[in-house]
């Protein structure tokens, strides 16, 4: 076969470039560049430098020539794209919901269909199965046929399976919760073609589950690998309990104090895009959503409640417990309530640290990692409920002041009008919708310490590309179950 031959000048000194094509056993070709440099050595030699430069499938020599060669267009050999999917339940208190994600070798985000994120949810949660684990454990099969059905079937030995138990279970007696769980691993185990480790299966901390979210929320807006104050904080509203998360100083991480005994530690250090972060987060348990109305209704010891609405005359009940829920015969009364509220928040409870939340503990001293926040959960669905916040966009800025004007106007509101100046609200909080909206007034406020003015996104989806996902920690968790697989990058870890 002729060689091609070119000359190319490369700082002014001329190459001949030899160009051929070689077969090799009728399979396959290879491109052979031979670069002659015509250098002189101080000994008077020429020296000769031949490359090999890649191979490529069998093509005709006229067709290299007119398609490639002609044209300047490089030929590479296609690599097959490396891919993942990953699998999370999110086995809350009110309900249980499937996600599954799928992920380039970077952990990009692609499309599942026209979304980046499949979801399908039921309901009750796995804690209203407290004596019956089998069963807890059946109600999960419908979502995974669903996630299975998802996932190609020659991916699924290497798709990661994982659920994460929150606030529900945790409040659970005794070994019920760890009796789910194991009836939850068998069903898996017997189940499932999916990836499904030994911790697979576990009740996952508050502070993971902060610490996931933040992971999250942060991954859809594009701040990681960036610096700390370039960060956004998040504070979620389940239904059983309340975490706020943020990235902290390198300095404040430093001196930050011992919890009380039995709580997690409140700094986590973890590595995103290869930069390192402190992370801020601490979970209350039993002030979310539902069990805050439990902790508001204990204050008032079975007596009238100024935060239950007029006309209303019933129990709540929650975590197996039933408490009387009736108003005063003035009827609820927003100051009065907010009294309550501040009692079962245990604001003035004694603090050791300088800069304290509610119930004792150290809020992390509100650095410029806090200064944007975004409210997740029920800090979303309550103000879309009650016209705070647009229902039909997934994310709004609301200020707490908003709230409060609004717990005003709620708590002069009768039980038997409720469902007019509410249509949104579903009929068994109608009751609750003063209690609530002060709840959430009074521990932004109280609570966390936030200006009555300070803007706040609520938000229950995040735009990523030109598509919306859920804010929400599975997608943290996905991120990290995938990061730790081979031939993809460490894209996160903790420390």
């Amino acid at each position: 076969m002729r060689p091609i031959i070119a000359h190319m000048y490369l700082k002014k000194r001329p190459i001949i470039t030899h160009m051929y094509l070689k077969k090799d056993h009728e399979t396959e070709c290879a491109l052979v560049v031979r670069l002659e440099v015509v250098k002189k050595t101080s000994m008077g030699f020429l020296s000769l430098i031949t490359f090999l430069l890649f191979s490529f499938t069998p093509l005709s020599s006229s067709q290299f020539i007119g398609n490639n060669f002609l044209t300047n267009r490089k030929i590479f050999p296609k690599q097959q794209q490396i891919t993942s999917y990953a699998v999370i339940f999110d086995a809350g208190s009110t309900g249980t919901r499937v996600h599954v994600f799928h992920f380039d070798q970077y952990l990009d985000l692609l499309r599942i269909g026209n979304n980046f994120d499949f979801y399908k949810k039921i309901t009750p949660g796995l804690s209203a199965y407290a004596d019956k684990p089998e069963e807890a454990a059946k109600s999960l099969i419908p979502l995974l046929e669903e996630a299975e059905s998802v996932v190609p079937e020659e991916l699924h030995h290497n798709t990661p399976v994982k659920l994460g138990a929150t606030a529900g279970l945790r409040l659970l007696d005794g070994n019920a919760a760890e009796r789910i769980l194991e009836a939850v691993r068998d069903m898996l185990k017997n189940r499932s073609t999916l990836n499904v480790q030994p911790d697979a299966v576990a009740v996952i901390d508050g502070t993971q589950e902060g610490s996931y979210l933040w992971v999250a929320v942060n991954y859809l807006l594009g701040k990681l690998g960036k610096k700390f104050t370039k960060t956004v904080g998040v504070v979620d509203l389940g239904g059983g309990s309340v975490q706020m998360a943020y990235a902290v100083s390198r300095n404040t991480a430093k001196h930050a104090p011992q919890p009380p005994e039995g709580e997690e530690p409140y700094i986590k250090k973890l590595v995103l895009k290869g930069k390192e972060y402190d992370l801020y987060v601490h979970s209350y348990l039993r002030y979310g959503r539902e069990a805050s109305r439990a902790e508001i209704l204990k204050v008032t010891h079975g007596s009238a409640n100024p935060c239950i609405l007029a006309g209303f005359d019933g129990t709540y009940t929650y975590s197996g417990a039933e408490y009387k829920a009736f108003a005063p015969i003035s009827g609820s009364n927003f100051d009065e309530c907010r009294k309550i509220v501040l009692e079962a928040l245990k604001v003035n409870e004694a603090c050791p640290h300088q800069n304290c939340s509610f119930g004792g503990i150290w809020d992390g001293g509100k650095g410029s990692g806090q200064k944007t926040l975004f409210a997740t959960s029920s800090f979303y669905y309550l103000p879309t409920e009650v016209g705070i916040a647009d229902p039909n966009k997934p994310n709004s800025k609301i200020h707490p002041v908003d709230l409060e004007t609004e717990a005003k106007r709620a708590c002069e509101t009768k039980y038997e009008d409720a469902k007019f100046t509410y249509p949104l609200l579903a009929q068994e909080r109608l009751p609750y919708v003063c209690l609530d909206i002060t709840y959430q007034y009074t521990l932004f406020v109280d609570g966390f310490g936030l200006d009555p003015l300070q803007e706040i996104t609520v938000a229950s989806e995040i735009e990523y590309q030109d598509a919306l996902v859920e804010a929400a920690w599975p997608l943290g968790t996905a991120i990290e179950a995938i990061s730790s697989l081979p031939k993809f990058d460490p894209f996160m870890y903790f420390i």
